[in-house]
C-alpha cells in the first residue's frame, strides 16, 4: 500500500509540506531538550539533530479525535493537525520524534520493532504500553506538571492529562515498581531490559495479560472515535446512532472495568511475590513503604476499595512475618536496633494506618474535588 493510500485510510489529507529552517529548528531544540533530559543515555547532541532534522513534516487535515501529531515510518513523516499553532508544533513533535528514534527495522525496510511494541507478522503487541511510555518520556521532556485527571468514572494524577491518560496511568504504576529509568531506557532503545525485568517480578504470564489489557484500552478508545466520526456524519433521528451510542457506553464500561482490573493485578502480583522474597527486617520495612506509596499512582473509581483491603491485609501478614524475623535472628542489625522488642515502631504504625484505613489519603471525594 502506498504512503498516499495509508494516510487517506486513516482520513489525513496533506496541506503542505513545513519548510527546512522550520524542522531544523525543531531537530536542534528537540536533539538538546532529550540530551539534557536523560543525560545517562549518552546521546551525541549534534548526531541526534541531524538524524531528527531528516524528518519530513506536513500540516495536514486530522481527523476530528485522532492524535494531533502522527509519525509514519515508511517515509520517515510527521504529519501535524493543521490547527495547531506554529509556535506549538515542537511540544507535539516530542512524541513522534521519539518513535523515529526508537524505531528498528529489517533490510527490506520493515518496522519489526519500536520500542516495547513488537510488530510480528500476524499481530502487534504492545502497541499500548509503547505509546504510554513515549508518552510519559514526552510528558518529562516538555515539564507537563501533575494533574488530577477524570476519565471513565477514574480518578488519578497524571503528567498526560490530555494524551493516553488511562494507559499512562498503569505504565506510570509499572515504572514505580521496577523503576522509570529501566521502562525509559527500554522505550527509548527498544530492548527487553524492562520487559525481562518487570516480568521477573510479577511472571511473564502476568506480563503478557498487562501489556493486553493496555493495548485492549487503547483499541476501545480508538474504537469509540470512530463512533464519534460516524455520528458526526448521520443526519439526527437516524436508528443506527442509537446503535452507536449503546456501543460506546459499553466500551466505556469495558474501558473501566479492563483499568480496575489490571490495576489490580499489577498490585496483587507484585506485592505477593515480593513478600515472598522478605528475608530480613530492612527488606520489609522497604517492602511497607514501597506498598503505602503505592497509592499515589492508583486510579480511583467510585466504590473502590481493593487496594485498601489489600493493604490492611498486608499489614496483618508483615506484622507476623516481623515476629517470625525478630525471632529467628540471633542479632538484630545496627541499623534496625531503634526498634523496640517490646512493640516496634514498625508494628505500632502498622496499627495506627490499620485503625485508619488510610484516613482521607484514599477517600475518592477528596480526590475528585482536588
Amino acid at each position: 500500500m502506498s504512503i498516499e493510500s495509508n494516510l487517506k485510510k486513516e482520513g489525513i489529507e496533506v496541506i503542505e509540506k513545513i519548510d527546512t529552517l522550520k524542522v531544523n529548528s525543531m531537530a536542534m531544540s528537540i536533539s538538546k531538550k532529550i540530551c539534557n533530559t536523560f543525560p545517562e543515555y549518552c546521546f551525541n547532541q549534534n548526531e541526534l539533530f541531524i538524524q531528527l532534522s531528516r524528518l519530513n513534516m506536513y500540516k495536514a487535515k486530522i481527523p476530528d479525535g485522532m492524535a494531533e501529531a502522527n509519525y509514519f515510518y515508511k517515509n520517515s513523516s510527521i504529519y501535524f493537525n493543521e490547527h495547531i499553532d506554529d509556535n506549538d508544533l515542537e511540544e507535539f513533535a516530542i512524541h513522534e520524534c521519539i518513535h523515529y528514534i526508537q524505531e528498528v527495522k529489517d533490510k527490506k525496510n520493515y518496522l519489526i520493532r519500536m520500542g516495547l511494541c513488537d510488530y510480528t507478522e500476524f499481530k502487534i503487541y504492545g502497541l499500548g504500553l509503547n505509546e504510554a511510555a513515549v508518552q510519559l518520556i514526552a510528558s518529562k521532556i516538555n515539564g507537563i506538571p501533575k494533574e488530577y485527571v477524570k476519565y471513565f468514572g477514574i480518578s488519578f494524577e497524571t503528567i498526560s492529562p490530555s494524551y493516553y491518560p488511562l494507559e499512562c496511568c498503569l505504565v506510570n504504576q509499572l515504572a514505580y515498581l521496577v523503576g522509570e529509568n529501566i521502562l525509559f531506557e527500554s522505550t527509548i532503545k527498544s530492548n527487553d531490559n524492562f520487559k525481562n525485568t518487570l516480568s521477573s517480578l510479577i511472571t511473564p504470564k502476568t506480563f503478557m495479560a498487562v501489556q493486553n489489557a493496555i493495548d485492549d484500552i487503547l483499541f476501545a478508545e480508538e474504537n469509540i472515535i470512530k463512533l464519534n466520526n460516524k455520528i458526526a456524519e448521520i443526519e439526527d433521528g437516524n436508528r443506527k446512532v442509537d446503535g452507536m451510542l449503546k456501543k460506546i457506553e459499553e466500551l466505556k464500561n469495558e474501558i473501566t472495568l479492563t483499568f480496575m482490573r489490571t490495576q489490580n493485578l499489577i498490585i496483587s502480583s507484585y506485592f505477593n511475590n515480593a513478600f515472598n522474597n522478605i528475608s530480613n527486617l530492612e527488606e520489609l520495612e522497604n517492602y511497607r513503604k514501597k506498598l503505602y506509596t503505592f497509592k499515589d499512582y492508583l486510579g480511583f473509581a467510585e466504590g473502590y476499595t481493593f487496594f485498601s483491603d489489600y493493604y490492611v491485609n498486608k499489614m496483618d501478614e508483615l506484622e507476623n512475618k516481623y515476629n517470625a524475623l525478630e525471632n529467628g535472628i540471633e542479632e538484630i542489625p545496627t541499623a534496625l536496633k531503634v526498634i523496640s522488642k517490646k512493640e516496634s515502631k514498625i508494628i505500632a504504625f502498622f496499627k495506627a494506618l490499620k485503625k485508619l484505613v488510610f484516613g482521607s489519603s484514599l477517600n475518592k471525594e477528596t480526590i475528585d474535588n482536588k
